[in-house]
């Protein structure tokens, strides 16, 4: 197997790195979250978020992001303490370059089943970014549910 090198596409990935505060709309009453990115060798991305939830009990979350060139398309994976769930992602980085598309298949949160899902992260400057949670309607549209920003500690 041929050692991974990092890439031209592994820079985005490469601007999350860092300490962040993240916020919501929906967090008004709640200290914001905290996330730190770190790098493996700049091949992988690795970001833990640690906060309360909205009934106040402590969470922690796990997100990798990567480059698979002989995909070529951006991968990575989610964990919550919250919920007994892995989302695995697969996506592409949009024309402009500041908008991560992320694609995944996970619990359908008003039935059974599953769900088709799509996560943005966008960098709006180079110390902020949104990340953006959508699901696929039957119509094919993307309907957003959840929204968080990101604020580099500085």
């Amino acid at each position: 197997m041929k050692t991974a090198e990092v890439l031209k596409e592994h820079s985005f990935l490469e601007r999350l790195i860092g300490d962040w505060t993240v916020t919501a709309p929906d967090m008004t009453d709640s200290e914001p979250w905290t996330e730190t990115v770190r790098s493996l060798h700049g091949i992988w991305f690795v970001a833990e978020g640690t906060g309360r939830m909205p009934d106040g009990k402590e969470a922690t979350s796990i997100l990798t992001l990567g480059y698979n060139a002989a995909k070529g398309k951006y991968v990575g994976s989610w964990i919550g303490s919250m919920m007994d769930y892995m989302w695995v992602y697969e996506g592409e980085l949009d024309a402009s370059g500041s908008v991560l598309d992320l694609y995944t298949t996970g619990p359908d949160f008003n039935s059974e089943g599953l769900a088709d899902y799509r996560e943005q992260i966008i960098f709006t400057d180079a110390d902020h970014r949104t990340f953006i949670s959508s699901a696929k309607q039957p119509d094919g549209s993307w309907k957003q549910f959840m929204e968080a920003h990101y604020a580099r500690k500085i």
